[in-house]
């Protein structure tokens, strides 16, 4: 993305370059040579307004990180087509006299002080609109950063939406688990109370067999001896 931007500056230090030296030759050339300087600047000037849009454009790609970067590369651009464009405006009021002047031949003299005014007029005409175009572009400017402003107000609110999700699941799956672990508890005390009653039985079965094999050992011995004593 930065190579396209890089290229983008090479052919805007090219055409400025070319733009720069037209306009300090207009004012030495007259007649139809002049006049097409005039409009090759022009349009070359609107070839360096479209560069910029691009180098725009591709600043607006380039990842937050390195972007502050760029954008000051390209505001200097634009400062820089801003004089060219003074300058070209500048040059064409000369241009504009000088033709009034070959028009008016000898009446020239005599309207001096009304070209002077005229002049002035213009210049100042010129600056208003500067101001106007600079606002302008300003106006642009602020509601580019508004716009970027609210998108990237719009991923945030997308992120945090996604991970409020995310943390609602994970909520379900801990209540999920704490009910699976209860109930693996209670069974498990079952199952031991059951091992206890199990082991509890054992145990006096146990007993009653001992007792009982005692009884019967007991009860057999006696019974012998009852036997000897009737024999005697």
């Amino acid at each position: 993305m930065s190579s396209d931007f890089e290229t983008y500056e090479q052919d805007f230090g090219t055409i400025t370059a070319e733009i720069t030296n037209k306009i300090g030759r207009i004012p030495k050339l007259s007649g139809e040579e002049k006049t097409q300087l005039v409009l090759n600047v022009d349009k070359q000037l609107e070839e360096v307004r479209e560069l910029l849009e691009q180098m725009d454009l591709e600043v607006r790609e380039i990842p937050i990180q390195s972007r502050a970067m760029y954008n000051s590369r390209l505001k200097s651009y634009k400062q820089e087509m801003e004089k060219l464009e003074k300058d070209f405006k500048r040059s064409r009021i000369a241009y504009s006299d000088e033709v009034r002047n070959e028009l008016l031949g000898d009446d020239a003299g005599s309207s001096e002080s009304q070209l002077i005014k005229l002049r002035e007029e213009r210049a100042h005409l010129l600056d208003n609109t500067e101001k106007l175009e600079r606002s302008s572009r300003r106006l642009e400017a602020g509601y580019q950063i508004a716009v970027e402003t609210e998108q990237v107000g719009q991923e945030i609110l997308t992120n945090l939406h996604s991970d409020r999700e995310k943390i609602q699941r994970a909520r379900e799956r801990l209540r999920e688990t704490d009910a699976n672990l209860g109930k693996s508890s209670r069974i498990l005390t079952g199952m031991l109370r059951r091992i206890i009653q199990n082991r509890i039985l054992v145990f006096i079965l146990g007993a009653i067999v001992l007792l009982t094999i005692i009884l019967a050992i007991y009860f057999n011995t006696v019974h012998q001896d009852q036997l000897k004593y009737v024999d005697f």
